[in-house]
């Protein structure tokens, strides 16, 4: 297990983030992001699975007790992004995302990369306080947005 940025005032009260994908509850994860969120509703289960698997993954615990995650896409050298944040509801209001965000930008294997991305309907507050803001060139972003593709 490894834990990141010991902050007494979460860790004193039973608190922990780790990437250990072991301690992840797929279950849990998979019906929040179906179910709960506005950006992964209707995804598979398959689709999360294999998603957890090749990214770097955060889980927020409380006593063994999951109570957030986070996922990051990236290839440790230039470039991450940041998707599936969230805090169960029972465990906000405690300042656990901002915790979980002082974590992933400090992780040792997140240092200097060249960009970090995001999207997000609803937090922006949180996530400049760590640095993000809107993409300075936009005109030169393109995707493919096809949320409903099926797993092969």
């Amino acid at each position: 297990m490894t834990t990141f940025i010991d902050d007494s005032r979460f860790t004193d009260n039973g608190f922990i983030i780790s990437t250990d994908k072991h301690l992840l509850p797929i279950d849990v994860i998979y019906n929040y992001l179906n179910d709960d969120s506005y950006w992964a509703q209707g995804i598979s289960r398959t689709t999360v699975e294999k998603a957890i698997e090749n990214s770097m993954c955060f889980g927020v615990y409380k006593k063994g007790t999951f109570a957030g995650f986070a996922r990051v896409v990236t290839d440790k050298a230039t470039f991450a992004y940041l998707c599936d944040v969230f805090i169960l509801p029972e465990f906000r209001r405690l300042n656990l995302s901002k915790w979980l965000m002082q974590t992933i930008v400090n992780d040792p294997d997140l240092q200097g990369l060249r960009r970090w991305s995001l999207a997000t309907a609803d937090a922006h507050g949180l996530y400049e306080q760590f640095g993000f803001s809107k993409i300075s060139k936009p005109e030169r972003w393109m995707e493919i947005f096809a949320p409903y593709i099926k797993p092969q």
